[in-house]
């Protein structure tokens, strides 16, 4: 009979007969999906097996499928009901017992020219049967039919749609980018091509058909030209395999290139300790030094009064976080020359003691280690910077993002935060941290709780290169080989140098040893400042550009004032010369105080900040003319600046940006803080570039305060 030859089949074929109620499974090999099991055999509990069951006769069958249509990789549940007949006896009556026949499943594959046998079961009782098969099984559309001896069900089809699957590389963009789109279909359906739509009007309109590889994924680029939300999705024609199937849409929003828009290329030039005062001072219309400031002298009594300092070399005064809450005492502003005299360990014997008075600052003692916090700079010692903040966007209001040294403001710089981290993949070990940031790193281990210390940072939190990277926006932190600027210990005035290089972390080259940079591959965008200088000059500045100077240029005393602005002035002019100018914006600043004075109390905002005002201007063929900023800012506004511009707002924000941590604030987003955008007119018509000697001669004298 027909049942039993498909039974033998189906043991030939190795098919396993899973017993166990209503809910049994029978597979057959060659299906497609996994190897074929042994018939199970279940044991009675007695030595002799049971009589087996006379046969019944099958009039009628019925199968269903479910679901239908399915989903590649979902179970597939078959199951229905054989009306069953008792065979007669040979007196003519049916059999007094209950009788038994089988069920075989039958399938038809997309290609196949007959129904292969799949599955059988043993039917018993009602005659009601099922079979499942595994997500693995379930993967293209089929035809199914259950047979029990001269009985077939009705052909059942069931439909099945691919698993398609859209990204793109970023889901803000603006009008003119060129994006990625890419994606992949299972189960593989290899040279076919798909259909990238984009929703207009109510319809889905194809833009692109790209073929799948071998792998069944493809890729496809798009150059936006259109501004506003849109919804892309990416089309499966249907074919014998699977239904017509598409992936879910993808939701993409296109700002026009207008406003803070216009800006494509943001540049952050950062160089070492200064204040506000000791640059800019006496800038006229600038908040500087208020007529009859002296600073008291504990060492050699009386006070010291601010003065022009022609010197070409300082020395400052410690700058950690202790120092930075001593010179600014409760908002006196006025610990100054206390602090640095504390720092160098001053006596009343020791000429490098001297303070660096206005009548003694041309003579003898300049060439002595002096107490010269007090001291102040114009045009007459760095024209070029007075140049810039004549003709462009001078900030006097610009704060250091923490009260402390080089590396905690460093941190602030790419992550929005300073912390100290236990677990070196664990955001939630990390704890806020304005002095040291990293406990083991600096002292050597903290064997109680994450063993020996291997004198490597843990910074285990977000940074903004996270943010960058998942919205494909192009970034570098270009280095400068040298000597590193800054001193481990930050209350020292002096340490033996350091070597740093882009392949060397350290406190001005932090990003090495975020986890997050690590995990996302991007070590590779720490560049040396060679390659800063190729791609300006090649047109292919990133969309975000941070550059770090080394201890020769980088302004932190003892090194020379015209070293730094040498240098600035060759990366701006090299900046201008670009043609990528037209698009950029440069922000150049100062990352602390570095000792010396500054008369603003700075605003407190959080435990960590704000530190003391720093100089800071906005070079742009957008920027205002002339124009002097008053807003209270910190150096905080430039990340605010690039998720305004580059992210659609998308803050550093741990219930938003996916890589929670456990940071105090989202600095960004604090009320006080304001927007650089207002230091811009684009409107205007793009300001051709100022090029400037990099060896100017003196500027004029101003006017003393």
């Amino acid at each position: 009979m027909p049942e039993v030859v498909a039974h033998r089949l189906l043991v030939l074929l190795g098919v396993a007969a899973v017993a166990g109620g209503g809910a049994g499974v029978g597979v057959a090999a060659g299906a497609g999906g996994t190897a074929p099991t042994a018939p199970t055999t279940v044991s009675t509990g007695t030595s002799t097996a049971p009589p087996h069951p006379p046969a019944c006769r099958a009039t009628a069958a019925t199968l269903y499928v479910a679901p239908n249509p399915s989903v590649a990789g979902r179970r597939t549940a078959l199951f229905g009901h054989v009306s069953l007949a008792r065979r007669a006896t040979r007196g003519g009556h049916a059999a007094p017992r209950p009788c038994s026949a089988t069920v075989v499943l039958w399938r038809r594959l997309p290609g196949q020219r007959t129904f292969r046998p799949v599955g059988h079961r043993l039917l018993a009782g009602r005659g009601d049967y099922r079979f499942v098969f595994p997500a693995a099984r379930a993967q293209t559309s089929s035809e199914w039919r259950a047979t029990s001896g001269a009985v077939a069900s009705r052909t059942v089809a069931q439909g099945v749609y691919a698993n398609v699957s859209l990204a793109s590389t970023a889901t803000f963009a603006i009008s003119g980018d060129t994006e990625r789109f890419s994606g992949e279909v299972a189960p593989g359906h290899a040279g076919q091509r798909v259909l990238l739509q984009r929703l207009v009007g109510g319809t889905w309109r194809t833009l692109r058909r790209p073929r799948l590889n071998l792998g069944s994924s493809f890729s496809a680029k798009f150059k936006f030209v259109k501004s506003g939300a849109q919804q892309w999705r990416v089309l499966l024609p249907a074919d014998p395999a699977n239904l017509q199937s598409s992936s879910p849409p993808l939701r993409v929003r296109i700002a026009p290139a207008t406003g803070i828009h216009k800006i494509r290329h943001i540049v952050i030039i950062m160089q070492e300790n200064r204040s506000f005062d000791s640059y800019f001072g006496t800038f006229p219309g600038a908040d500087g030094i208020p007529p009859g400031v002296c600073v008291p002298d504990p060492l050699n009594g009386g006070c010291i009064a601010p003065y022009h300092d022609p010197s070409d070399v300082n020395y400052g005064g410690p700058h950690g976080y202790s120092d930075a809450l001593a010179d600014i005492d409760g908002g006196a502003m006025d610990g100054f020359v206390a602090q640095v005299e504390k720092g160098m360990s001053c006596s009343t014997t020791n000429p490098e003691c001297s303070p660096c008075t206005q009548q003694a600052s041309g003579g003898q003692e300049q060439q002595n280690r002096c107490v010269d916090v007090m001291g102040y700079h114009d045009a007459r010692e760095i024209p070029n910077y007075w140049t810039y903040a004549q003709d462009f966007v001078l900030q006097d209001h610009m704060f250091e993002a923490t009260d402390s040294w080089s590396l905690p403001s460093a941190l602030y710089k790419v992550s929005e935060w300073s912390a100290w981290c236990w677990g070196p993949n664990n955001p939630f070990s990390c704890h806020s941290a304005p002095h040291w940031s990293n406990p083991d790193w600096v002292w050597g281990s903290i064997a109680d709780i994450n063993g020996p210390s291997d004198q490597t940072p843990h910074y285990a939190w977000t940074d903004m290169t996270y943010l960058l990277h998942g919205q494909n926006v192009s970034w570098r932190y270009y280095v400068m080989t040298g000597p590193q600027p800054d001193c481990v210990n930050d209350s020292a005035v002096s340490c033996p140098p350091i070597a740093q290089a882009s392949t060397t972390p350290g406190i001005w080259n932090p990003l090495p040893d975020f986890t997050d940079v690590r995990e996302d591959g991007q070590l590779g965008n720490i560049q040396p400042l060679s390659s800063f200088y190729a791609a300006a000059a090649g047109g292919t500045l990133p969309a975000v550009s941070w550059i770090d100077p080394n201890g020769i240029v980088s302004e932190h005393p003892p090194a020379r004032v015209s070293d730094g602005q040498r240098y600035v002035t060759g990366l701006i002019n090299a900046i201008m010369q670009s043609p990528d100018w037209k698009s950029t914006a440069i922000f150049l600043a100062w990352d602390d105080w570095g000792g010396f004075y500054d008369h603003v109390p700075p605003p407190t905002v959080d435990q960590q900040g704000y530190g003391l005002r720093v100089p800071a201007i906005v070079i742009s063929p957008y920027a205002k003319r002339g124009y002097i900023d008053h807003q209270v800012l910190s150096l905080d506004a430039y990340n605010k600046f690039i998720e305004d511009d580059l992210l659609g707002g998308e803050r550093l924000d741990p219930a938003t940006d996916g890589r929670p941590d456990p940071r105090p604030d989202v600095r960004e987003s604090l009320p006080i803080l304001g927007s650089l955008a207002r230091d811009f007119n684009f409107a205007q018509p793009p300001r051709p570039p100022l090029i400037l000697p990099t060896n100017p001669p003196p500027g004029p004298a101003s006017t003393p305060p």
